[in-house]
């Protein structure tokens, strides 16, 4: 029995488990990227806007 828990258990880890991780890792590293980028466009969105820059149009909307 403790020959097969330790085959199971600490055996190699399977190359398919490992590239999949290594893909997960990537992908969360991107989203963590975009996520502090809408930050920072949204900060500076909400900078502008208390500015009144995004209220002010260089023409009238109705012509």
């Amino acid at each position: 029995m403790a020959k097969a828990l330790y085959g199971h258990v600490g055996g190699a880890p399977d190359r398919r488990m490992l590239d999949e991780v290594t893909k997960l890792r990537a992908r969360v590293r991107e989203l963590e990227f975009e996520v502090t980028r809408l930050r920072a466009e949204n900060d500076r969105l909400a900078a502008a806007a208390q500015r009144d820059d995004l209220l002010r149009l260089p023409e009238p909307a109705l012509t």
